[in-house]
Parts: structure tokens; sequence; C-alpha cells
């Protein structure tokens, strides 16, 4: 007979932690299950070196902003990102979260572009983002002597023939080791009652006839099976998403179907090139490339060490995880999105090419590539590392960007698809969940999510006064001064 419960959470990663945290605080007496199906947590997309640690805040992101004079998506993902900044800092104080530090750090954010046509294009966006308030900060510079002082490495050894270029700024960057965020959450959620369990594998969704849900599982170990039951179910499990939602048979999910792209990282550790180092600088995707893949050379701290990446290069596997299957890519086809996924194919030959230029790249060839953003790179400093694998959304014979929710009509089960900005606005993604899921519950939880998060309800870029006070709070309670 299987155990009735609450809540069941299936994934172990930030979007499952932050959407536990919130009901645990909304709802104590409710009952919470998470499932993982690896023996630790947040090793997927969630740990710190398969993603990039970017608190995506489109302060340097050109793919949030892809025409200069519309800053609409851009202020709708900082808006996000500053709700994920004031409910961290509502758990550092109320003693859910460690010292900031130990999993986000100030770092600035910048963007670098180098030719006529993209000069052009980051001093409009410049002047554009300048006139809103939560961009108020950001400073702009064609000045070689400028741009060396925010960041050495793009200007060391780099020729005149590589004029013009130009830079931007925002000093109230940050990086953030969500792998690091995500095991003190579940580690304070244990210790407040739910049971976070690892090594059990979620296999099948069914709706049951009093309106529950039936989680069917295995045991890694010894495939041993069982069942829970449960009020509502959130399918946080990344690639793998998509199958369990797809065994629920919820008509929502038609149509959807996910393409993986993984990716390798270049990593340093040499004392003496990280210390010229200190931003995250972004840059001009390539033609045909995916959203997680434009070039960045990074500033990271992961467990106190501090080290630099860049990339991400593509790589290509049929997993929809790191630790997937190989026949994942295939076991999701159904009559139903077929034809969305092969119109994908066919009409985006830009990234089919895109994916076999970077498959053809070896360590000597993205050495090259790291060099267009700092001249004096040399092969010997920089060990490649892999990163984790992304499920990039189709439907509707599209490749989508961004996060997607899918919820079930009646709110009981609803799961994520999808990649970048993801983690940084976990905070965003799982208010709107709570409204769509429980509509009738969203009234009486409002005091408690105001008192999380302060701009809960609200847009901030509209109100200037309560922008500045929210970055100012957020920067001194998380210990992120620039």
């Amino acid at each position: 007979m299987s155990e009735p419960v609450d809540v069941v959470l299936i994934g172990g990663g930030i979007m499952s932690a932050t959407l536990g945290t919130l009901l645990k605080k909304l709802q104590p007496d409710w009952k919470i299950v998470v499932l993982e199906r690896l023996s630790e947590l947040a090793e997927e997309s969630s740990n710190a070196w398969n993603n990039a640690g970017t608190g995506h805040s489109a302060l340097c992101e050109l793919n949030y902003m892809p025409n200069a004079a519309d800053p609409a998506k851009a202020v709708g993902i900082n808006e996000q990102f500053q709700e994920s900044r004031e409910l961290w800092s509502s758990l550092v104080e109320d003693g859910v979260l460690d010292a900031p530090s130990t999993f986000i750090n100030p770092t600035p954010h910048m963007t670098f572009v180098r030719g006529e046509k993209d000069v052009a294009y980051l001093k409009a966006r410049y002047e554009t983002l300048r006139q809103q308030p939560l961009f108020s900060t950001i400073e702009y510079s064609e000045d070689s002597r400028v741009i060396n002082q925010w960041a050495p490495l793009l200007m060391d050894g780099r020729l005149k023939a590589d004029l013009p270029f130009a830079a931007t700024r925002v000093t109230a960057g940050t990086d953030v080791d969500f792998g690091a965020l995500t095991r003190q959450l579940f580690s304070h959620l244990a210790s407040e009652g739910v049971e976070v369990r690892t090594n059990i594998e979620a296999r099948k969704l069914k709706k049951r006839p009093d309106g529950t849900w039936r989680v069917s599982y295995r045991r890694s170990l010894g495939r041993t099976p069982g069942t829970i039951d449960a009020r509502f179910v959130f399918v946080g499990a990344g690639g793998w998403a998509i199958k369990l939602l797809q065994s629920s048979g919820i008509p929502e999910i038609k149509g959807y179907g996910v393409f993986p792209i993984g990716g390798q990282w270049l990593k340093t550790s040499d004392p003496a090139i990280v210390a010229r180092h200190k931003a995250k600088v972004y840059s001009q995707a390539a033609v045909g490339a995916p959203p997680m893949s434009v070039p960045h050379l990074d500033a990271r701290v992961v467990d106190g060490e501090s080290s630099l990446l860049f990339g991400p290069f593509a790589t290509f596997s049929p997993k929809f995880l790191k630790n997937g299957h190989w026949w994942d890519i295939i076991a999701q086809v159904r009559p139903s999105n077929l034809f969305s996924m092969l119109k994908v194919a066919v009409t985006n030959l830009d990234l089919v090419k895109y994916l076999i230029s970077e498959l053809a790249k070896n360590h000597r060839r993205k050495v090259e590539s790291l060099r267009e953003f700092m001249p004096t790179a040399k092969d010997a400093d920089w060990e490649l590392l892999n990163a984790g694998q992304r499920a990039q959304v189709m439907v509707g014979g599209q490749l989508k960007l961004g996060t997607e929710v899918v919820t079930a009509a009646d709110g009981s089960i609803a799961g994520l698809l999808g990649a970048s900005p993801g983690a940084s606005t976990a905070a965003s993604i799982m208010l709107g969940l709570l409204g769509t899921c429980f509509p009738d519950r969203i009234a009486e939880w409002e005091p408690e999510l105001k008192r999380l998060i302060p701009s809960y309800g609200e847009k901030l870029n509209a109100e200037p006064a309560a922008a500045e006070k929210s970055l100012e709070a957020t920067a001194e309670a998380l210990s992120i001064n620039p």
C-alpha cells in the first residue's frame, strides 16, 4: 500500500529546493518528500561546475536584449533575479542559509565586443539601460586604458588590429555557487522534518481516482520498486522532466520535446592568472549558437577556491542528464511532438553547423577561441572540464529560449523544462507556480511571501525608490556590496 503525503518533489536541484523551502515556510504542517535518483544532491545542473554560476540579471548577457532599444526582457529577468536575492537575504536572516560567502560573492558583470557593428549595438544598449533604475550604475567605455583597469586580461597583448572594441561594466554583479546553495536549503528542510531520499529514481506518474498522484519509483541500489501517493507533485528533474510528465498523461505536455546540449569549460586555477581577472565577461554568441553557448570568461569561487572558466563549448550526447541514458533522445518521441522536432531540425541548420564545428575543436583550438578574449592565453595553463547537460525546449516547431513551467489544468502537478536563466530566477519561477497551482491559498500565504520577498507582486524597475532600497538591502544582507 502506498504512503500518502502532501507534496512530492522529484529532483534534488535548486528548483525543488526553492519550492520545498517556500512550501515549508507557508505550510509547515504539510508532509513533503524529496526523491533524488543520485546518491548526492545538486549533482546535475545545479552543481557548481555544471553551470556558469552567473547570477543571471541581464547586466551582461546580450541574448536577453537582442534589440538595443527594447529593455523589457532584460528588465524582467533582472527583477526576477532580485526576487531570488530578496529570498536568499531573508533565509540568511532566518538562519536557513549559512554565511553568504559560502554561496554568493560580488563579481562585476561585463560585456566585451569587437567590430563596428557590435560596438554600435553595445553603446545603444548602454544608452537604453542606463535610463532603467535597476541598471543605473552601468558603465561604458571604448578606452583600452579604462577596460584594462576593469579586466587586464582582456587588454594584455591585444593588437590595434582588434579596434574598435567596447565594454560595459556593472560592479554589482554576482557569482553564485548553486550547488552549495541547494545543499544548504535541503539540509535545513531535512532538519524541519522534510524527508529527503537519495538513490530513488521516479519512473512513472499516474493520476488516481481520488485526484492524487501515484509516483512509482525504484531504488538505484538493488532496483527495489515502490510507490508513494501525493496531493501535489513537482517534477524538477532537469532533462528527465519531459519523460516523467509524458508518463503522467497530462495533455499540457503534448507537443513538447527537448534537444540535449552538453558543454565543456576551459578552466585554470593558476593563482597568477586568477588574480588578474575579477569579473564575468560575456560577448556575442556565434551564429547558430544556443543561448547557453554565449562565450564568457568568468571568475568563479567554488568551495572557497578561486578559478577562471571560459566557454562553454557545445558538446553533444543523446542523454538528458550527465547521468542519463543513451536512448533518452529517442524515448521522448511521441506522435504529438514528432513533427515539431523535425521542423526544429530543418529550420535550425545554423545550430547544426555550429554543433558540428564545436565538436571538431580540440584543446588547442578551444584555447584559440579563448585568445579572442585573452590574447596571452597559453595552452598549458588551461584544462578541459565537462559542464552539465541542458535540455533545450522544442514546441510548436520552434526552439524555445529560457525556462518553461508545464502545469496540469487542475494544478495538481507541474514540471520544469528548459535552461537559462533557470537557477537564477528560481524564486520567481516558484512564486508563479504557487499562484497557478494553489490559487485558493495564495491570498492566505501573501503576508509570509511579502516578508520573505518584499518586492513580491511588484515591478521594481517601475519604482526607482523601491528598486534602490531592494538593491541596497540585499547587497548588505548578502555581503555583496561592490
